[in-house]
């Protein structure tokens, strides 16, 4: 969703806004992240990865408000608000109809019991930097580890693309012929260096996730990083 990544932009500008003291640019903002939150929660998903990523987008904003009682009793009634909007008795059969006949370029839902069991709150619990990116490059999960290493939130990494994290050259040279691998239904691990790191050896595990009728949606993917010297103490 083209939301998604408004939000993350918006998010970006509000911490240099921050950073900078400049508090009209910052209560401009954030209007801005106010009127994107009130769009993302009202839209109507047309498939069930949009579902997952409402959901996930508001899991997020709890854990992130987590500190201010206001903001997750608003965040919670909005949660509530989605389940009834979709899962409820009353309009259940209403939202199947739509998923069914939703048209398929967008992949179904990755769910993470059809990978193994995974939830969002074992991938949390993972001292490994953990992500998992959609077929189009996009993140639709990053854990907190995985976020904090890019100097970010994890929201905010929600519908980026992976090239505007990661740089042009890193992708293009590196990480889209792995993604693609993966997405064509491989596991696979590396390793690598980064120029300005060279004491780091960063290994990297990807993992497609499969779908219900076993249809690669997308890559889990575990970036694990060491220190040289101490693999050689």
């Amino acid at each position: 969703m083209a939301l998604f990544h408004a939000f993350s932009l918006k998010s970006t500008q509000m911490q240099r806004a921050i950073k900078t003291g400049n508090d009209d640019l910052v209560g401009l903002l954030d209007r801005d992240m106010e009127s994107i939150v009130a769009a993302i929660l009202a839209y109507r998903a047309r498939s069930t990865l949009e579902i997952y990523m409402q959901l996930q987008f508001l899991i997020s904003m709890i854990r992130q408000e987590a500190d201010d009682s206001a903001c997750v009793a608003r965040d919670a009634n909005a949660m509530s608000a989605l389940l009834d909007r979709y899962f409820s008795d009353a309009h259940g059969a209403a939202t199947d109809a739509v998923l069914i006949a939703s048209r398929p370029p967008e992949p179904e839902l990755p769910l993470f019991a059809h990978s193994g069991g995974l939830s969002d709150v074992i991938l949390e619990s993972m001292t490994d930097h953990v992500a998992v990116v959609t077929r189009d490059y996009r993140y639709l999960y990053a854990n907190t580890a995985h976020a904090a290493a890019l100097s970010r939130k994890p929201i905010e990494l929600v519908g980026k693309h992976i090239r505007e994290v990661i740089g042009s050259q890193r992708f293009e040279n590196r990480a889209r012929a792995n993604l693609d691998g993966c997405f064509a239904g491989n596991s696979l691990s590396y390793e690598y260096t980064l120029e300005d790191q060279g004491d780091h050896l960063i290994g990297c595990k990807m993992t497609p996730v499969r779908g219900a009728k076993g249809e690669v949606l997308g890559a889990l993917v575990q970036v694990r990083v060491a220190v040289r010297s101490a693999l050689t103490a």
